[in-house]
């Protein structure tokens, strides 16, 4: 059974109800009893959970030093092409924003390198935006060839490919993708993403089981909060979780929490989550499952991030730029959206250390 079968047999509006509906007594139930299940995490992330916001938190960061210790990975974006076709209404790249476009060359692309070598980074993450005529496997094969050299782990985030080309893209030394499903909202999903291969929301739903079948090391899940009602697309997220850590039992999984961000000609939020709310978000996440990694990116604010370190976040990045070149060849480009958290690798690496926590800047390497 594909997830698309599993997910079919949900009902949006019934699912948020139940989450609405839960009660202190349920929430109680989910922080105290061993073995939770998904109804436990909806309560976790119900708006009665809201009252229980400090036991959650001190739960949550005892269960991650408990599997993590007291470590955070720390990785940076690069971003290698705007170029895009599909018209997304909340991203900078959407093919209706007029900006110049641009596509990294094998000379630039090492540029971009050796500033995030500089910065002391071992984990890169690759980021495009969707065209497929132009930005395609055989660019991703070139690209990861490159620069697989420079780096002992090499993670992807680009448009949704088949089974055989992430076999292909494998063996050069990818080790991760992370493929957002924005929404769960299948309607919504359609209103914001009214061209280009992108608003095929079934094909995007079925990727990360293409990416199972393709025998990735690891994959990152995710929507973008702010689309629709943040507790119910949660919930589907973490459905789609379990469903792949059963079926994938041999890949490894993160989460990421991206609250949507101004960009040029931006959208507002449809709902709007507060801080508070995202803790109480990252908590039930860990609360429930304690082997995910939960990442946190530059679209937070500087106190935010500070304070989350310790609550139950594995991995977190610095210094990013969200533009093609950003770093060394165009850093006046446009960017895909700002970035609330403008402090350097170096000062996020000191903070971390002053909260008793070690910053891992490698966390593996390949010795065959």
């Amino acid at each position: 059974m594909s997830f698309k079968e599993v997910f079919d047999q949900y009902s949006w509006d019934e699912v948020r109800e139940s989450i609405y509906s839960k009660t202190a007594g349920e929430v109680e139930k989910a922080l105290f009893v061993q073995k939770r299940t998904l109804e436990d995490f909806k309560a976790l992330i119900s708006p009665a959970a809201a009252a229980y916001l400090e036991p959650m938190a001190q739960l949550s960061r005892k269960l991650t030093q408990k599997r993590f210790g007291k470590t955070v990975q720390m990785y940076i974006p690069l971003y290698l092409s705007n170029e895009c076709t599909n018209i997304c209404t909340y991203c900078g790249f959407s093919l209706d924003n007029k900006v110049r476009r641009r596509t990294l060359n094998d000379k630039e692309l090492l540029e971009e390198v050796a500033v995030i070598k500089e910065l002391g980074y071992d984990h890169v993450l690759l980021v495009t935006g969707e065209a497929n005529q132009t930005v395609h496997v055989d660019y991703f094969k070139r690209v990861l060839t490159l620069i697989r050299p420079h780096f002992s782990m090499v993670s992807m985030e680009v448009q949704p490919l088949d089974t055989n080309e992430y076999q292909e893209l494998i063996p050069l030394g990818l080790n991760t993708v992370l493929v957002y499903q924005e929404t769960y909202h299948r309607e919504d999903y359609r209103k914001h993403h009214p061209k280009g291969k992108k608003s095929n929301f079934n094909y995007r739903l079925e990727t990360p089981d293409r990416l199972g079948k393709a025998g990735i090391h690891k994959m990152g899940l995710g929507v973008l909060i702010g689309l629709e009602d943040w507790r119910t697309d949660s919930f589907f997220t973490a459905l789609h979780l379990n469903y792949l850590e059963k079926t994938y039992w041999q890949t490894r999984y993160s989460l990421s929490f991206p609250r949507l961000r101004p960009f040029s000609g931006g959208l507002e939020p449809k709902v709007e989550m507060t801080d508070r709310e995202l803790v109480q978000l990252i908590c039930a996440y860990r609360i429930m499952n304690e082997e995910v990694e939960l990442s946190l990116s530059t679209r937070e604010s500087e106190k935010f991030r500070d304070h989350c370190i310790s609550l139950g976040i594995t991995s977190i990045s610095a210094g990013s730029k969200t533009n093609p070149g950003g770093y060394a060849v165009a850093p006046e480009s446009l960017e895909q959206f700002e970035i609330s958290d403008e402090r350097t690798p170096a000062q996020i690496a000191t903070l971390i250390r002053s909260k008793g926590y070690e910053p891992v800047w490698k966390d593996w390497g390949r010795f065959l």
